[in-house]
């Protein structure tokens, strides 16, 4: 029997396409990353568009005509989609939060649904909205028999928007802050006396936090009729587990106790807090083998829970046997200045964190006029992660997303006058950079067929199925006639297959996937970029130039004496150096070339 057995497991195996067979060997540098939100990327099954729920759109949270309410897509949809997916050359994919969520929340003339996932009051279960546990299943079960890994999207920085403030009527209220309103003093220093022997949240001991019992230190914590037990755990339903001082002003430190414009903002510094995340999403990982976590929210959450939460994920995965789970934080910022990211990886020790500097580099010298010194600016400060390099080359790397909205926008808005012929060479160009230089490429889906957005949130979260909302279907896409009143998922648009072109380049040459990097050439003004990248097994060199003007450039770049002779990847270049160290690159406007060294010639 035991051969019997072990013959079956080996003939199984041979019949496993190689890449399913090894994808949990792959380090995180070695993916191409697909980003996208499941309500708005494919509906395969119309009964589950209301999620179950029963009445108009304030009761269910389904309008597809309306950009803040749920569309439709769902688990289903993106699993029937995988051909797709992989098609683009993306060989994981991060899933927008598939949480159960409160259906709609917001003030009078300001609701809206929890379609994106981050509203979350169930974290055990799939939002009905987008199907069930059993298709989140089915979806990672598919995925990986591909040798696709999934991603899942994450927030432990809050909950949906139920707690109230005997206060204040509205979920508006202002932040109070600890020296005003400290734990010890009812409403504020001037209150009566409350929370004896309560050291402060600086001493995170269970003991410590039994001593807090009365949370109306800044407001009267309550929750609503009706929604006393509508969280699950169900120890998320006490408000002893949250900090209720109102909302975040962003700054100081309201950023990492006050409440995201209203959400119920969780006292990470609560020992119960800490174990009681570990114990959910370890769950998730030990029930459904993922490959990895997005981190939403991080920076908004103090170090010590991170400093706990991170190594025990780690942990968990190893021992359901995924040695490369990745795990990178959400740390948004709109600069290059990658020690405003660098810190969380250090203080936080986080392994990797969305690289938002890259992203601003990217924008402001394709989709700007700043000179291509940026990208020293940026790629100096790999230096500053707690790995140096090794932590560079793992930081997902992007050019827009459904927060900040997307690239083509970007550039849009900054070159109002230029064809549509130049704004799809800028956003080629900038692809060219996405997945050729450090970092793990993230491409957020919509972007490969061409999408514009009208800008950030809600408008940059159009549907790729067939869409119903006037504000997406009136916009100008990129490289297609077609508007997202059609389905868009066209394997022949010229940006689908520039970036399908470029992931195979990128993958085939572990230059591009984790060598290091030396800058060749730049400027203070819109031009050359020349980077070589080096395969870490066999030194060869891979060149990359970029300008991002629009006229032509030539000039002699440096390279390895060694480089005697090139190949051309991508784009055209010179079949052999011009002198030992040195080789000439001639680019048209707004155009890339990737060149591997060739000695032979």
């Amino acid at each position: 029997m035991r051969i019997r057995s072990a013959l079956f497991a080996a003939a199984s195996l041979a019949a496993t396409p190689l890449a399913a067979q090894d994808y949990r060997a792959r380090p995180p540098e070695a993916e191409v990353v697909y980003f996208v939100l499941p309500d708005r990327f494919e509906n395969a099954d119309p009964n589950n568009d209301t999620g179950g729920l029963k009445g108009d759109r304030m009761k269910t949270g389904y309008d597809p005509t309306a950009k803040g309410f749920y569309h439709g897509g769902d688990l289903k949809g993106l699993t029937r989609r995988l051909d797709y997916i992989q098609g683009l050359g993306a060989t994981a994919i991060w899933v927008g939060p598939i949480f159960k969520n409160k259906p709609v929340q917001g003030g009078p003339g300001e609701e809206s649904a929890g379609y994106h996932g981050y509203w979350v009051t169930d974290f055990t279960q799939v939002d009905p909205h987008l199907g069930s546990n059993a298709e989140f299943k089915a979806l990672v079960d598919a995925a990986h028999a591909r040798g696709l890994k999934i991603y899942m999207d994450i927030i432990v920085n809050h909950t949906a928007d139920v707690i109230a403030y005997r206060e204040c009527p509205t979920s508006a209220c202002p932040y109070r802050s600890r020296a005003d309103y400290p734990y010890q003093r009812k409403g504020g220093v001037a209150g009566a006396a409350i929370n004896p022997g309560f050291a402060g949240d600086a001493v995170q001991t269970a003991g410590n936090f039994a001593k807090l019992t009365d949370m109306s230190f800044a407001y009267t914590p309550y929750l609503p009729k009706g929604e006393e037990a509508v969280k699950v755990p169900a120890w998320l339903n006490d408000p002893r587990y949250y900090h209720n001082r109102g909302n975040t002003t962003f700054a100081n430190e309201s950023s990492t106790m006050g409440d995201f414009v209203g959400l119920d903002d969780l006292m990470t510094e609560q020992p119960r807090v800490v174990s009681g995340m570990i114990e959910i999403f370890g769950g998730w990982i030990d029930r459904y083998q993922v490959d990895g976590f997005r981190i939403d929210t991080a920076r908004h959450v103090n170090p010590e829970f991170w400093q706990a939460f991170v190594p025990a994920m780690l942990a968990r995965a190893k021992a359901n046997g995924i040695p490369n789970f990745h795990i990178f934080g959400e740390v948004s910022d709109h600069d290059v200045r990658p020690a405003k990211l660098a810190q969380h990886t250090i203080v936080d020790r986080f392994p990797a964190v969305l690289d938002f500097s890259f992203r601003q580099a990217v924008v402001e010298t394709v989709a700007g006029t700043r000179g291509t010194d940026a990208f020293e600016q940026l790629f100096d400060g790999d230096a500053i992660y707690a790995k140096g390099f090794d932590t560079a080359k793992i930081l997902p790397t992007f050019t827009g997303n459904h927060d900040d909205g997307r690239f083509a926008t970007f550039v849009r808005r900054a070159f109002p006058q230029a064809t549509d012929d130049e704004i799809l060479k800028r956003v080629m160009l900038s692809n060219a950079m996405l997945l050729t230089l450090r970092g793990v490429p993230t491409i957020y889906s919509g972007d490969e067929q061409g999408f514009i957005s009208d800008g950030n949130d809600q408008d940059a979260r159009e549907d790729m199925f067939a869409s119903k909302v006037a504000s997406y279907n009136d916009n100008r896409l990129l490289g297609t006639t077609n508007t997202t009143a059609i389905a868009n998922f066209a394997t022949g648009h010229p940006i689908y297959r520039q970036i399908a072109a470029l992931a195979k380049v990128r993958l085939g040459q572990k230059a591009l996937t984790g060598g290091r990097q030396l800058i060749r050439a730049r400027g203070e003004k819109p031009g050359l970029l020349a980077i070589s990248r080096f395969d870490p097994v066999t030194g060869r060199e891979v060149l990359l130039v970029f300008n991002t003007a629009t006229a032509p450039v030539e000039a002699n770049v440096q390279v390895e004496t060694g480089s005697t002779g090139f190949k051309a990847l991508v784009g055209t270049c010179a079949l052999t150096a011009s002198a030992p160290g040195s080789v000439k690159v001639a680019l048209a406007p707004l155009a890339y070339a990737v060149c591997a060294a060739d000695s032979s010639k």
